[in-house]
């Protein structure tokens, strides 16, 4: 113990240093040098802004540039979210083309001015890819009927902020970060058709992303929902921009398409709902979905499992479980330790989830996020499945990870059964946990059973296995203590738990994005009684 803390510190204290020496030297005249090195370019494609549209949130309601008070808005004092927000002029999109070109390159203007040099704020990854493709995207606005002097400050800025991509990329962590900025590399390739350095350096750090964090089945090796999404919609961007720009679209970038998409299939547009599992929280894409109609894409996937997610279902119900062992620790940072969790909805709504995922590392509420406790499975003596370490100042990435020892899938009209078993609690406790859930679509039942098999039974261990509820589900407890009804919109549910006591607990729910709310969740609570236990346990539509 007192070893891996000295090793967490030590690696702490190698991070921060490095990172320390990382910013002096890029806030030196020698970095400003070395990205400064630019070449008298030609704005020659004019990409499309809706284009974008998967990722950029366009409202009815345009405004124009000159309804902004544009004196104030580079004040220094202003929270980070509005701060990055201001810096990625994402905000250009909502601009009516009506507005004043010259207002507009003025705003671009004394930006350059403010931050011709890299600083740590302005020039953050992200940020910097970001602005990049908003000031190119929206070249109606920023570079039509400029003047000449404008027109060559303003590429030479692209240029030297391409450049310090360039210069990150090669060792930036954040998958998702990486791939929106080789998405801006490539933008400037295709728009600065005279200078090859861009396109090519581009393409090459887009192959390496696929090779690292996309697994051979074309998901993410986070096994990160979101990502999955995020990933699709940037693969699609690049693609477009290079059929729009008249370019050859590389077979591998095709490639990606089609298996990311089958995935999205499998995970969104087969069901049209978000599973809380590893990282995910509530979201609508159906926009997204209209944008790929549009387009001309088309995904299917009729598979019951990938990437470690079972997904059953027919008119009525959807059962979805995680029998999927945690990513590697590198891509960990949104594992939620929810082995052999799961979910159902029936007719649309949502009989049990699990809680999320609460998207701020700084926050106490995402490490609690990622608990067993908060998933719709067991734990023993309130120990989590798997251990989690510090990675970086707030970053919590697994340390001990679990193992499937065995999977297997049913599904029949008349019949469906998941089960799995992992070994999360082996170590500590002797003890392999061992779920199978049966689903008789013509009763309306779900049949559970959750084993606690023992190596020896020379200790006692207590077990919790909890059915977490939306908010707005209410439940109430029979008068015999023995069973609960649920009460989900306009149908009813039973639970029953033979043996064992069943109770409803107060908890809390973190489906929508970085927020919280109370819950409750059914909870059946025990000590083993013999070396293989068994608990039964049934919801039952009334």
């Amino acid at each position: 113990m007192i070893i891996n803390r000295f090793s967490n510190k030590f690696v702490q204290f190698y991070f921060d240093l490095k990172n320390s020496l990382k910013e002096i030297y890029q806030s030196s005249n020698f970095y400003d040098k070395k990205i400064s090195k630019t070449k008298d370019i030609i704005l020659e494609y004019k990409p499309s802004p809706y284009l974008l549209s998967s990722i950029v949130k366009y409202q009815k309601k345009k405004y124009r540039i000159e309804d902004f008070a544009l004196k104030e808005i580079w004040q220094d004092n202003i929270k980070y979210d509005d701060f990055e927000k201001l810096n990625n002029f994402f905000w250009f999109f909502s601009l009516d083309l009506k507005s004043s070109k010259k207002t507009t390159q003025t705003v671009v203007n004394n930006w350059i001015n403010k931050n011709n040099r890299y600083n740590k704020k302005s020039w953050n990854f992200d940020i910097t890819s970001k602005r990049i493709i908003s000031w190119l995207s929206n070249h109606q606005l920023t570079y039509e009927n400029c003047s000449e002097d404008f027109k060559k400050k303003f590429n030479q800025s692209i240029q030297k902020q391409t450049n310090h991509l360039l210069n990150e990329i090669k060792n930036f962590s954040g998958v998702e970060n990486k791939i929106a900025g080789c998405a801006a590399i490539i933008l400037v390739g295709l728009i600065y058709k005279n200078d090859d350095k861009y396109l090519n350096n581009g393409f090459n750090f887009l192959k390496k992303i696929i090779k690292s964090a996309i697994n051979n089945q074309g998901f993410p090796k986070s096994r990160n929902i979101k990502q999955l999404i995020f990933y699709l919609k940037y693969f699609i961007i690049i693609r477009e921009w290079l059929k729009e720009s008249q370019n050859t679209i590389p077979d591998y970038i095709d490639e990606i398409i089609y298996y990311l998409g089958q995935n999205y299939a499998f995970i969104w547009q087969n069901i049209k709902q978000d599973i809380l599992f590893n990282g995910n929280y509530i979201s609508n894409n159906n926009d997204f979905d209209q944008y790929l109609k549009r387009f001309g894409y088309i995904f299917k996937n009729e598979n019951k499992e990938i990437a470690g997610y079972v997904i059953l279902r027919n008119k009525k119900i959807i059962l979805a479980m995680d029998i999927g062992e945690n990513p590697n620790s590198n891509f960990s940072k949104f594992y939620q330790s929810g082995a052999l969790s799961f979910e159902v909805f029936s007719n649309g709504k949502k009989l049990i989830t699990n809680s999320g995922y609460f998207d701020n590392e700084e926050n106490k509420l995402n490490k609690l996020s990622k608990s067993t406790a908060l998933q719709s499975t067991l734990s023993i003596e309130d120990y989590s499945s798997c251990d989690f370490k510090k990675f970086g100042k707030s970053n919590l990435i697994v340390d001990k990870g679990v193992h499937i020892i065995k999977k297997n899938v049913v599904f029949e009209s008349n019949y469906w059964k998941i089960s799995g078993s992992h070994d999360g609690y082996l170590k500590k406790f002797n003890t392999i946990h061992e779920r199978e859930i049966e689903f008789y679509p013509e009763q309306m039942k779900f049949i559970g059973f959750d084993k606690l098999l023992m190596k020896d039974n020379s200790q006692n261990i207590k077990f919790d296995i909890r059915f977490h509820l939306e908010p707005n589900v209410k439940v109430m407890k029979t008068q015999d203590n023995k069973s609960i009804l649920i009460e989900l919109e306009d149908e009813g549910w039973k639970f029953n738990c033979e043996n064992f006591d069943i109770n409803i607990d107060n908890g809390l729910y973190l489906g929508i994005k970085n927020s919280y709310k109370e819950n409750q969740n059914i909870c059946i609570s025990g000590t083993n009684k013999e070396k293989n236990q068994t608990i039964k346990w049934e919801f039952t539509k009334l």
